[in-house]
C-alpha cells in the first residue's frame, strides 16, 4: 500500500508543478498592468517630482493671484528686457496663446518695468495683421519689428568642394540678436532679459524662473542664466542640442532624468534632488532668463549704490568687453547651438575660464513649457511619476551610446590645438552621398586652430540653409564631414 501511494505521488506532483508554470505566467502577465498602474499612483501621490516647489515659489503664484495690481510678481521693480524671435504661420502665435501669456506677464512684471522686443521675419498676411493687432495690446515700451530678412546679408561659407553656403545656425544667431538689439537704445539699465521661444508657458511660472530660480539669502534670484524645460511631448524633452551637463557632457535619453551619469553626474544628481538650480554647463528649454549686464553696454549708466543691477556671483566681471551676442562656429565642419554658445560665452566672461566649477547657468525643472497647449495642460500630471524612469534611464544610456564623445569638451579658451585632417584629392568628388574610397583618397595634413569658449557645445558636421530646390526639401539641411579611405 505504501509503495503504491509513493508511485502514485512521484506520477502526479511533477505534472502539477509543470501546469503550475504556464499558470503563474499568465497570472503575472494578467496583473503587470495594474502593478504598474498602482506604481505609477503610488509614486505620483506620495513622491511626486517637482510639484511641491519651495515656499517662496509659492509666495509670489500667491501673490500674483490675489490682485490685478500691475507689477505684483515683480516685488523689488527688477528692469526685464523680453526678447522674441518668432515665426509663425497665419498669426497662430501672436494671435492665440503665446500672445495672450506674453502681455499677462508684461502685466505682472508691471510695464513701467518691462520692454518688449519681438522679431519676425517674412510674415505671411494674416501674420502681418496678427503682429499688428498685437502691438495695439502691448502696455510696455516695445519694438515689434516686421521685415522681409535680406539673405546677403549673412556671411557665406565655401566648402572644400568650391560650393559656397550659409550655414542654419548663422541666420538663427542674426534673427536672435535682432530680437535683441533694441536693448542697446532702450535708455534703461537693466537687471534681467528674458527670451522666450515660440512656447506655450505660464506667465506665473515666467516670473518665477526670472526671480524665484537660485535664490539667495536676500532673497534674490542668482544666476548668469536659468533656463525652463521643454517638451515636445508630455514625457519628451525637446531641446537636447543646446544642453551640456556639468561635465560638457551631451544629453541623455530625452525623458527624466535626461542627463547621464558621464563624468561627475552632478547635473542628473541635481535632477534627482529636486533641485530647483540643475547645474549645467548649457540649457536653453524654450525660455531662458539671463543677468542683463553682460549683454548690454554699461558705461552709459551711473553705477551707484541705489542701481538695482543684479550682483554678478564672478570673482572678476569683465564688464569692458563688447556686449554679449549670439554667435555661429566659423569652423565649417563644426557646429554648435547658438543657444549654447552664448552660454559658453557667458561664464568665460563672468569667470575667466572655459569650465568653471560654478557655470552660474541652471535648469529649473519646476518652469517647464510646451510646443502646444495641449501638452503645456499634461505636464503638471506627467512630472509626478517620473522618479519612475531613472533606472530604465540609466541602463539604456550606454547602450544607445550617451553621452557621445566630444574631442572639444574640455578645451581651454585661448589655446592653440594643433590636430591632423584629411584632404582630399578631389574634394568634388569625395563630398558626393555614395563617394567611394578611391573619391575619398588623399593625405593627412598638420592644421592649428585657437580654441573660442564654448567647445563643449559642438559636433563634426554642417548645418545649413536650404535656398534652393536643388538643395533639398524643407528649409534646413546637414551635410556629414566624409572620412578617410576606410
Amino acid at each position: 500500500h505504501l509503495s503504491s501511494l509513493s508511485a502514485l505521488t512521484h506520477s502526479f506532483t511533477p505534472r502539477r508543478r509543470l501546469r503550475s508554470v504556464p499558470r503563474t505566467i499568465y497570472w503575472s502577465v494578467f496583473f503587470l498592468p495594474y502593478f504598474i498602474v498602482f506604481l505609477v499612483l503610488f509614486m505620483g501621490i506620495v513622491f511626486p517630482s517637482y510639484t511641491h516647489r519651495p515656499a517662496h515659489y509659492n509666495e509670489l503664484r500667491q501673490l500674483s493671484r490675489k490682485s490685478t495690481l500691475p507689477g505684483r510678481a515683480n516685488s523689488r521693480n527688477e528692469k526685464v528686457f523680453i526678447a522674441a524671435s518668432i515665426y509663425e504661420k497665419n498669426g497662430e502665435l501672436t494671435s492665440g496663446a503665446w500672445g495672450k501669456s506674453v502681455l499677462d506677464l508684461v502685466d505682472l512684471l508691471g510695464p513701467a518695468n518691462v520692454y518688449l522686443s519681438v522679431y519676425e521675419n517674412d510674415p505671411d498676411a494674416l501674420t502681418r495683421k496678427s503682429l499688428l493687432k498685437f502691438k495695439k495690446g502691448v502696455t510696455c515700451n516695445s519694438s515689434i519689428t516686421i521685415e522681409d530678412f535680406d539673405m546677403s546679408t549673412l556671411p557665406r561659407i565655401t566648402l572644400p568642394s568650391g560650393e559656397t553656403r550659409i550655414k542654419r545656425i548663422a541666420f538663427l544667431a542674426e534673427v536672435r540678436n535682432r530680437a535683441l538689439a533694441p536693448i542697446d537704445k532702450a535708455g534703461v539699465q537693466f537687471d534681467r532679459i528674458l527670451y522666450i521661444n515660440d512656447v506655450n508657458f505660464d506667465p506665473i511660472e515666467a516670473a518665477q524662473l526670472l526671480f524665484s530660480t537660485n535664490v539667495d539669502s536676500t532673497g534674490r534670484a542668482n544666476y548668469g542664466a536659468a533656463c525652463a524645460v521643454d517638451f515636445i511631448n508630455p514625457f519628451k524633452f525637446y531641446d537636447r542640442f543646446a544642453t551640456r551637463d556639468l561635465d560638457g557632457f551631451d544629453m541623455g535619453i530625452p525623458f527624466y532624468p535626461w542627463f547621464t551619469s558621464g563624468g561627475t553626474a552632478t547635473s542628473r544628481n541635481d535632477v534627482l534632488a529636486g533641485s530647483d538650480a540643475v547645474r549645467v554647463r548649457s540649457c536653453w528649454g524654450g525660455m531662458t532668463a539671463f543677468e542683463a549686464k553682460w549683454f548690454q553696454d554699461q558705461a552709459p549708466f551711473d553705477r551707484d549704490s541705489s542701481s538695482t543691477q543684479t550682483p554678478s556671483s564672478s570673482p572678476n566681471p569683465n564688464l569692458n568687453l563688447a556686449p554679449l551676442r549670439f554667435r555661429y562656429s566659423e569652423d565649417i565642419y563644426w557646429e554648435a547651438s547658438e543657444c549654447c554658445l552664448v552660454n559658453g560665452d557667458l561664464q568665460y566672461r563672468r569667470s575667466g575660464v572655459g569650465m568653471p566649477a560654478d557655470s552660474g547657468i541652471y535648469m529649473n525643472p519646476f518652469i517647464r513649457v510646451a510646443y502646444d497647449t495641449t501638452t503645456l495642460s499634461w505636464l503638471s500630471f506627467t512630472r509626478r511619476p517620473e522618479r519612475l524612469y531613472s533606472l530604465i534611464h540609466n541602463m539604456l544610456n550606454p547602450l544607445v551610446g550617451f553621452p557621445h564623445n566630444n574631442p572639444r569638451r574640455t578645451e581651454e579658451p585661448g589655446e592653440t590645438i594643433k590636430e591632423t585632417v584629411w584632404k582630399f584629392d578631389d574634394p568634388v568628388a569625395a563630398f558626393k552621398p555614395d563617394s567611394t574610397n578611391e573619391q575619398r583618397s588623399g593625405h593627412a595634413v598638420e592644421a592649428s586652430r585657437i580654441v573660442e569658449p564654448g567647445g563643449f557645445c559642438g559636433g563634426r558636421f554642417l548645418l545649413v540653409m536650404h535656398e534652393t530646390p536643388e538643395h533639398g526639401k524643407g528649409k534646413w539641411g546637414k551635410i556629414n564631414l566624409p572620412g578617410p579611405p576606410a
